[in-house]
């Protein structure tokens, strides 16, 4: 969906890519497949498991063979990629700024570090701000969450899962994260003020999952977000970053994927600019 020139409306120039996170159990190939039939300006690779997002010069060819650029590299930080591009988490961020670069993107998403990574912990603050000031990319410091079992809460991250209690340059608003932690996502975007250099839509119920819901289907206020952006000169990029995993079949999943882009190019669009 793409909205007409109209002298009533104000449409941005924010870039809307989808991650390709959000094809999985797909493959990256796939993700660039989608993105280019939908519509999308671009990608964020999720490095994983998949050889393919590893690879420089295949995604490479991937971007050129659908023109689609990519847009942002997400490092390597879950539980299942412990083991993507060495064990090292220095090493796995410097992999990450050096592909972004190759690849022209403009943005590492990046999570704070597992409680139970203790050296790295002690040392991301000032690691992330050092290597931010060596590249004009930016590195964006995604919000997380406490993890809970029953009625228990574990503290999974540190410094902690509230990214701005941290003097970060710039930071990435995930919605289903919090959603997940139970805040109120305008009282983080105030907060994150003119660092907030990135976005992870999708939504959530507040279920205690996380559940990266295609936006409009939850309770978080995606569409006010968006408006929001569109008014106040927001000049990173959108990126959908849903789960399809129970999509029954590759029509559904395109489906749910041209809606999370609908959703977005609309209200991206407000009446008019606020000065």
């Amino acid at each position: 969906m793409v909205l007409p020139a109209h002298p009533a409306l104000h449409i941005p120039d924010t870039k809307v890519a989808l991650s390709t996170a959000s094809v999985y159990p797909a493959n990256t190939a796939i993700a660039f497949e989608l993105a280019a039939k939908l519509g999308y300006d671009g990608v964020e690779v999720m490095v994983w498991n998949d050889p393919v997002s590893q690879d420089i010069e295949a995604l490479r060819r991937l971007s050129d063979a659908h023109g689609m650029p990519i847009l942002a590299v997400h490092a390597p930080c879950l539980l299942i990629t412990q083991r993507v591009w060495t064990t090292d988490p220095w090493t796995k961020l410097v992999r990450a700024r050096a592909a972004a670069e190759k690849l022209g993107a403009s943005a590492v998403v990046v999570h704070p570090p597992f409680r139970w990574q203790r050296q790295y912990a002690r040392e991301f603050v000032e690691g992330i701000h050092r290597m931010a000031g060596e590249s004009d990319v930016r590195f964006a410091v995604e919000n997380m969450y406490p993890w809970r079992y029953k009625d228990r809460e574990m503290l999974a991250y540190a410094p902690g899962w509230d990214v701005t209690d941290e003097e970060y340059r710039h930071f990435t608003i995930d919605l289903s994260h919090v959603a997940t932690s139970r805040v109120d996502a305008f009282a983080m975007v105030d907060r994150m003020g003119d660092r907030l250099a990135h976005i992870h839509l999708a939504d959530g119920s507040g279920s205690g999952k996380d559940e990266h819901l295609i936006p409009g289907r939850g309770k978080q206020p995606c569409a006010e977000l968006l408006e929001h952006l569109a008014r106040t000169g927001f000049d990173g990029h959108v990126v959908l970053e849903v789960n399809t995993r129970r999509a029954a079949s590759p029509a559904e999943r395109e489906a749910d994927l041209a809606e999370a882009l609908a959703f977005t190019r609309l209200h991206l669009a407000t009446p008019a600019r606020v000065p």
